[in-house]
């Protein structure tokens, strides 16, 4: 038997491995060992630049892959290996081993620790490439935490004001001299007149989109926005909202194209347009952005409840917030391209960033508002309120934090803040305006927005919405994307449990396999309820036990089958499972006794839904029979949640097991000196007439005795249905009454005579025949 390796280091099962399977496996292991050292060199010296670490620190993430991968070489011959040895049996101890069994059992582990072996070298290189790549990690962070908190220029020092004017008007002059340049060339101008046409179409185009594209879908928005809003119409609603900013972006790039085409723009106008351009995308995106959480006009269901005046200063400072954003982005690029001091960029950044913090301070502002308009109109304090009441005050603290840290020197490390509040209002805006679309979504579907409001799926959707914009926060606050890699890449790796890794592919092949199954299973219950059983002479109590469990057998199997389509070997766990088992017995015995119970009263069926039944003091008609309790309602309405074990362990009446008759005893009492048969022959007539009395047996009519104030007589009768005996009990009353004032035979009620043994005490008398 000889195995082919499959991975870095592998080696045959066989006594001579493949010549060139060796050479590869030692080519590649040399090769790993110079990237390992020079890297541990580097990492040493830390004299390396960022770019230069982020360089080799790719190379150690494709060795890593690697490694990880070839940990899982050799998996099913070393599974095999494990049973055949396993099969052996332990090895004696004190007694000499079967001599062939014994040479079996020494081939087997020879054979298993060369498979084993390029799997235990994969595993120490892929642990040593994962330092490597968390020291290199340290050091990038390291030096970025020391640049935000480098003491720079102060921009209100007036020293350095003239500087930053300079590289900027420096910067403009070159821009207006290659623009000169270029429309003085004469080819230039040849290509001018060729495109012209094609430039002055482009150009009509863009000026169209721009002044007009948004106002024109605004207004059709603003007419569906005036009516009630139902789903359709505000999902419609939106897609025009869509267009409000697809139009003007279209425009924008329209325009880049026409300048473009006119060839007036050498590099650095090509570099500044496409700078301004950005300005562009961000001011629209801001304005729709604002057009969605403070809408104009008298929209149903604002996203937040200010009046028109404020919701118009709301819309107002995020497009200016948009707009700083992009204007940010263009000093940046300046600075960059132009080579400008860092003095002149921190001079010239300043206005920027005091105006952005003052819109931060202006939303912040409308946020708080908001809260305290929906305290006046008498709204409770719910979590969303609370939230942003909160997230009002830390946007507002961060607003002033920004300038404070600028002022004194600390620039970066204000940017660093500004900026990401800025856009992390942004995205949280548009998360508000998806949470709203699935709400809405979900209500056409259901078509019904109470339920949709008070439905989990929506909650779910946004839920995940939320974990998905999570690495997009953490990029916004300055996270590399070489960090947000490396937790997938861990995350992918898994834990290790036993022998078994754990792993999000392990986990989504376990989650996909076990909904099919759970799929599958509560298509074939529904199979059973709908088509097959009610044709079966089953009664309903039957058709709902075998439906349930059919229902937790396809539950059980789908685990199964889901646990060994991931590759999880249960075997490993079984110890484990064995020690939690003991506990968790202890602790949840009540609910494991409800369980079996429940399995009991499914099979057995003493009980069966619509019985009616009387257990633990409650009476009433079964409901509902649930693995771990048992639901019944009462007469009075209520439901009653009764634990299994009471079924079993207890003792139960059952009014209507197998047949629904039972039998009826109404009480009836006469005064002394009534004829008493004449008694018994009207009370058996008046229960033989009943139509609900079975006429046999006949109906019985017993004198039951003496009674205090009454002969003592009673009515048995057997009802058809016992479901009724309420029913019939209050229809004998009325006929007994009525035929005994007929028959003017007396009721009686409790009297009683009081002897005063002593009554000369309550007349006053002293005993001498006068008063006191």
């Amino acid at each position: 038997m000889s195995m082919i390796p499959g991975g870095l280091g592998a080696q045959t099962a066989t006594p001579v491995a493949s010549q060139s399977d060796q050479e590869n496996s030692a080519q590649q292991l040399e090769k790993w060992e110079k990237t390992a050292r020079r890297a541990e060199e580097a990492i040493a010296s830390q004299r390396a630049s960022d770019a230069a670490f982020q360089v080799l620190r790719r190379e150690l993430v494709i060795w890593r892959e690697k490694f990880l991968a070839d940990q899982n070489i050799n998996k099913n011959a070393i599974k095999t290996l494990q049973d055949q040895i396993t099969a052996l049996g332990e090895k004696p101890e004190g007694e000499p081993e079967d001599s062939e069994i014994a040479a079996k059992r020494k081939m087997l582990d020879q054979q298993m620790a060369v498979l084993v072996a390029p799997v235990k070298t994969a595993e120490v290189a892929h642990s040593r490439a994962s330092g490597l790549i968390r020291s290199i990690d340290e050091i990038i962070r390291s030096r970025q935490t020391d640049a935000l908190l480098k003491l720079d220029t102060s921009p209100i020092n007036p020293a350095h004001w003239g500087g930053a004017l300079a590289a900027l008007g420096h910067s403009f002059d070159n821009l207006r001299k290659e623009t000169a340049k270029s429309w003085a060339n004469p080819v230039s101008q040849v290509a001018l007149k060729n495109n012209l046409p094609v430039i002055l179409a482009l150009l009509l185009a863009a000026l169209v989109l721009l002044l007009r594209g948004r106002r024109w879908s605004g207004q059709i928005a603003g007419k569906l926005q005036a009516k009630s809003v139902t789903p359709a119409r505000w999902l419609f609603q939106f897609l025009l909202s869509i267009a409000q900013l697809l139009l003007p972006l279209a425009g924008l790039f329209l325009l880049l194209e026409a300048i473009s085409i006119s060839q007036l723009l050498d590099l650095h106008g090509q570099h500044v347009l496409e700078a301004l351009v950005f300005v562009g995308v961000s001011f629209v995106v801001s304005v729709w952005l604002g057009m969605r959480i403070f809408p104009p006009g008298q929209p149903i269901q604002p996203p937040l409840n200010l009046p028109i005046g404020q919701r118009q200063r709301g819309r107002f400072f995020a497009g200016v917030l948009g707009l700083l954003i992009g204007l940010r982005g263009l000093i940046n690029d300046l600075a960059q391209f132009e080579k400008w001091s860092q003095e002149a960029l921190i001079v010239l950044s300043f206005p920027i960033l005091l105006l952005m913090s003052y819109a931060l301070l202006r939303l912040a502002n409308l946020l708080r508002y908001h809260v305290e308009n929906e305290q006046q109109t008498g709204q409770d304090a719910s979590y969303r309120n609370t939230v942003i009441h909160y997230f009002s005050r830390v946007l507002g603290v961060l607003a002033l934090i920004g300038p404070v840290l600028a002022a004194v020197g600390y620039f970066k490390a204000a940017q660093a803040v500004t900026t990401p509040t800025a856009l992390s209002l942004g995205l949280l805006a548009f998360l508000s305006i998806l949470n709203r679309m699935t709400t809405e979504i979900y209500a056409l579907i259901v078509r019904s927005q109470e339920r949709a409001r008070e439905a989990l799926i929506p909650v779910l959707v946004n839920f995940m919405l939320v974990l998905l914009s999570l690495p997009f926060f953490a990029l916004i606050w300055g996270a590399r994307v070489t960090d947000l890699t490396e937790v997938w890449a861990r995350f992918q790796v898994g834990f290790t449990f036993g022998d078994t890794r754990i792993s999000p592919a392990v986990f989504m092949t376990f989650a996909i396999v076990f909904v099919i199954g759970y799929i599958l299973t509560r298509f074939v219950q529904g199979t059973l309820r709908n088509t097959v059983l009610p044709k079966t002479k089953i009664d309903l109590g039957g058709r709902n036990a075998i439906t349930s469990g059919v229902g937790y057998i396809g539950i059980f199997l789908s685990a199964l089958v889901a646990i060994s389509s991931a590759g999880i070997d249960l075997s490993s766990l079984a110890i484990v499972a064995g020690a939690l088992s003991v506990g968790i017995g202890f602790g949840l015995q009540n609910i494991v006794s409800n369980f079996v119970s429940g399995i009991i009263l499914l099979i057995e069926r003493p009980i069966s839904q619509g019985d009616w039944i009387e257990v633990g003091g409650h009476m009433g008609i079964v409901r509902d029979i649930s693995v771990r309790s048992t639901r019944i309602e009462t007469f009075d309405r209520s439901d009653v949640i009764v634990p299994n074990s009471d079924f079993i362990s207890g003792s139960v009446t059952n009014y209507t097991r197998g047949n629904t008759v039972g039998r009826l005893k109404v009480p009836v009492g006469v005064a002394y000196g009534t004829d008493t048969k004449r008694v018994e022959a009207l009370l058996r007539q008046i229960a033989e007439a009943h139509p609900m009395v079975l006429a046999n047996p006949k109906p019985a009519v017993l004198f039951r005795g003496f009674g205090a104030d009454s002969l003592d007589f009673e009515i048995r009768a057997i009802l058809r249905d016992v479901n009724w005996s309420m029913s019939v009990h209050s229809d004998m009353n009325h006929e007994i009454a009525r035929v005994f004032a007929e028959e003017n035979i007396e009721i009686p009620f409790a009297q009683r005579d009081l002897w005063l043994r002593n009554p000369e005490v309550l007349k006053g008398d002293n005993g001498q025949g006068e008063p006191e």
